[in-house]
């Protein structure tokens, strides 16, 4: 009887020593669910922490401070840096240059003239905050400023109208003015500039008006080939196909800025035939084929102009090349 007792006493024994940890086994089950909610709760809430401080200065890594002051104020300038240009909207429908960004009448156009029409919808060209809603009669006129999530600020001159409030929150393709000649202006077009910590960069590194995209999907700026690429940019999309320089209005090296300044020189003096391109902007019940008709082409042949199909829609306002 007692060996009996025994038995069943070291039989008990040895179940509890090892269901210590199996219970042990089974607390850390139930928990893991649990640590695996709060990790999901304290990520959220980071998420929303990052999202907020992003809303109230977009590009703080870059800026030093928000301001509805100035329209652009240098800061320091970052010998690299890349932008992300997905999610872009383009500015405006319009593939007109007027003029190029760099040297012009003695003095440096610090953004492109894009032709519109007063009353043409202007758009926010990246998604971010507007810093300044202001009028400036001996310059921008009614004028627009971003701050964009990805470090660049796009400058909206000569409007109309201005359809969006200082600090608002705007996003690609939201329409923040309307077409206008104000400021110091000879015809309505809009002033489109990209700045990069307050530094003008040509536009035309970015984005192609005349096929209504971007050039990329990002920009890698370098203060060390800006200059070069700058030029080669206007040579390739600005108005006539000639380079100028794109001046830096940075201090550089005396080699850097020579080898810079050299290659829009021998764009200029290089003899470059050069044609008048016209435009005809779509007028209210105007379709493919009575534009076609006006301007003697055939609807073929103005497709592959604007690069349409000829089922394509058009639409008042919108501007397509004849010739």
């Amino acid at each position: 009887m007692l060996i009996k007792k025994l038995k069943t006493f070291a039989i008990l024994t040895v179940a509890a020593t090892f269901s210590i940890p199996m219970m042990g086994q089974d607390l850390l089950a139930r928990q893991a669910p649990i640590d695996r909610k709060m990790k999901a709760v304290d990520s959220m809430a980071l998420h929303r922490l990052i999202q907020a401080e992003s809303y109230e200065s977009p590009a703080a890594d870059l800026y030093n401070d928000w301001n509805n002051r100035y329209a652009h104020q240098a800061s320091v300038l970052p010998d690299t840096f890349r932008i992300d240009l997905r999610g872009f909207h383009m500015p405006t429908t319009s593939r007109v240059l007027t003029s190029n960004f760099g040297a012009r009448w003695g003095r440096q156009h610090k953004g492109l003239d894009i032709k519109v029409y007063i009353g043409d919808t202007i758009r926010a060209a990246f998604s971010g905050k507007v810093r300044i809603v202001r009028y400036e009669g001996k310059g921008y006129g009614k004028y627009v400023v971003i701050r964009h999530y990805n470090g660049l600020e796009t400058i909206y001159g000569h409007m109309s109208k201005q359809l969006v409030t200082e600090d608002q929150e705007v996003r690609a393709g939201d329409p923040i003015g309307l077409g206008g000649n104000t400021g110091r202006s000879t015809g309505s077009h809009l002033h489109f500039e990209t700045r990069l910590c307050g530094i003008a960069l040509n536009p035309a590194l970015m984005f192609d008006f005349k096929n209504q995209d971007v050039v990329d999907d990002y920009y890698v700026f370098r203060k060390s080939t800006y200059n070069r690429e700058s030029a080669e940019a206007t040579r390739l999309r600005g108005v006539g196909g000639v380079a100028v320089n794109g001046d830096l209005d940075i201090p550089m090296s005396r080699q850097s800025y020579a080898s810079a300044s050299t290659q829009p020189a021998r764009a200029k003096s290089s003899n470059v035939k050069t044609h008048s391109t016209r435009f005809h902007k779509v007028s209210k019940g105007e379709t493919l084929s009575s534009i076609a008709k006006k301007r003697g082409m055939t609807v073929s042949a103005i497709c592959k102009l604007n690069h349409i199909k000829s089922t394509s829609k058009i639409r008042p306002g919108q501007i397509l090349r004849y010739n």
